[in-house]
């Protein structure tokens, strides 16, 4: 398992190496299995070093002229990685030993010492633009180069590896010096949780009569969190991006009761395109903040079916979360599999620039341009990278997705690095016969598929849209697979005589 991650990640890191985009990224490597999680926390060590500082030869290395005489108030030491991590520096002692692109931490005057270890024996570098200091080029595993600067202002730094495509494959992190700015890293945990977890969806309905279906939704304005150190205004359903997966069968009676939450700035509708009828259900629907309306529909067709905000600007609602899926099951079911999961990708549009801190404003220059700063699947910056979030599964089961676009303007084509579409159901037609063994599918804003695949092989999987520099504004999702390993599918070196 280590090895296949280990593959990932360099894998990566070569996809981020020749794509050398501008922007922000963190790292999305593969999460650690069980016996991984103890190398994350304390990695392999590194050669010792000399106390003293080792100045590198030219050109490898062109060290910034150190502050000899003064000592510093506050001492770091990372360590380059390209193995486990993918590319990322690695903390090296103390508070900060093993953690992944440690956030440095010091006061308005200190002076800081920051050492830099070539853990990995490629090419990097370390740069903090602010205060002028590199360490230049550092090509030799086991180079050791120091920085020491002094910081006058209080304010968040970035710290990133300059070679062209490693800050974007993950090689960054902060130097906070002072309090930060309210409303910023200090206060980022007050941002509720909006992903909608990729399991929380209805049960299969299987074979039953049609009946009475009631649904309620709220549509609620959140400060919730993007990423680590950011928040975000996201419109909801139900509070979560997407809001909830719908699950009926053909035949049913639908009713839909939409509130706005009191607190809410904006009016919220719905259109749900598994409804026939003038706005999907918009017209019945307009609700003002601390008011409610219900409609009734009749599904008449069997699909998977997108639904989202209708009101005005449309795609600024949607933008901003208010999307999700219905699913019109056949009278008969859906054939049962293993494990089914519900993934939405959607793109946001933030004045500030992606990787950015704090609480972010929406652009709606940067909309209108169709420019998106963050790709998001269910609602968050690698949102279904944590823990928590994953999607999961065992050597030989059967996987369902149900994948929908809410947008509002960004086509999708998805993709499971690793893995082949046993079955495709295109454009979410479920009365048409799949497609078959399909690598990559096309999916426009305000449409869906259906994929299911039987896994055969343990590991850690990536759910990516194949425009792969998307990966780099947080568009990366995992699928883990737990089993014994199958070496006549897969396995490291030559094949057997």
């Amino acid at each position: 398992m280590k090895a296949t991650r280990n593959m990932i990640g360099l894998l990566l890191a070569a996809v981020f190496v020749l794509s050398a985009c501008a922007g922000k990224s963190s790292t999305i490597t593969p999460p650690p299995t069980t016996k991984e999680k103890k190398t994350l926390q304390q990695p392999a060590p590194i050669a010792q070093q000399p106390a003293a500082q080792v100045q590198p030869s030219e050109p490898q290395a062109q060290q910034a002229e150190p502050i000899a005489q003064t000592e510093a108030n506050v001492s770091y030491t990372l360590v380059t990685s390209s193995d486990t991590y993918g590319l990322a520096f690695i903390g090296k002692g103390g508070d900060i030993d093993g953690v992944v692109n440690p956030t440095l931490t010091a006061k308005p005057g200190d002076t800081v010492e920051i050492t830099v270890i070539n853990g990995d024996g490629m090419l990097h570098d370390l740069t903090i633009d602010e205060f002028n200091q590199t360490t230049g080029q550092m090509t030799e595993k086991g180079t050791q180069v120091t920085l020491k600067f002094t910081v006058d202002q209080a304010g968040s730094y970035v710290y990133y590896c300059a070679v062209p495509g490693h800050r974007q494959a993950g090689m960054w992190g902060t130097l906070q010096v002072g309090e930060a700015a309210s409303g910023t890293t200090a206060q980022v945990a007050q941002g509720e949780n909006v992903v909608h977890h990729p399991a929380d969806i209805p049960a299969e309905i299987g074979e039953r009569e049609p009946q009475i279906v009631r649904v309620e939704l709220e549509a609620k304005e959140v400060i919730g969190q993007l990423s680590d150190g950011t928040t975000y205004g996201y419109f909801t359903f139900n509070g979560t991006v997407p809001g909830p997966m719908l699950r009926v069968r053909l035949g049913d009676t639908v009713e839909l009761k939409l509130s706005n939450a009191a607190e809410s700035l904006f009016s919220h509708s719905i259109d749900l395109h598994a409804v026939n009828g003038p706005g999907g259900g918009m017209v019945y629907t307009e609700t003002k903040p601390g008011e409610e309306n219900v409609f009734t529909f009749k599904p008449l067709a069997v699909g998977l079916y997108v639904y989202h905000c209708a009101t005005p600007s449309v795609p600024h609602h949607i933008s901003n979360g208010m999307y999700g899926m219905i699913l019109v099951e056949p009278e008969e079911g859906l054939p049962p599999v293993d494990k089914e999961y519900y993934v939405m990708q959607g793109e946001l549009y933030t004045e500030q620039a992606y990787g950015s801190t704090g609480q972010l404003d929406f652009s709606a220059d940067k909309m209108s341009h169709e420019m998106p700063e963050y790709y998001i699947f269910n609602g968050s910056d690698k949102g279904l990278t944590k823990d928590e979030n994953v999607l999961t599964a065992k050597v030989g089961e059967v996987v369902r997705i149900f994948f929908g676009v809410g947008g509002p303007n960004k086509t999708s084509s998805f993709h499971v690095i690793g893995e082949i579409f046993d079955r495709v159901y295109s454009f979410a037609s479920l009365t048409s016969a799949p497609l078959t063994n399909v690598q990559t599918v096309t999916v426009p804003p305000g449409g869906a598929v259906m994929v299911e695949f039987r896994v055969d092989v343990p590991g850690t999987y990536l759910l990516v849209d194949h425009a792969l520099s998307r990966t780099e504004r947080g568009l990366v999702g995992y699928l883990v697979v737990e089993g014994p390993e199958q070496p006549d599918i897969f396995r490291k070196g030559p094949a057997n005589p």
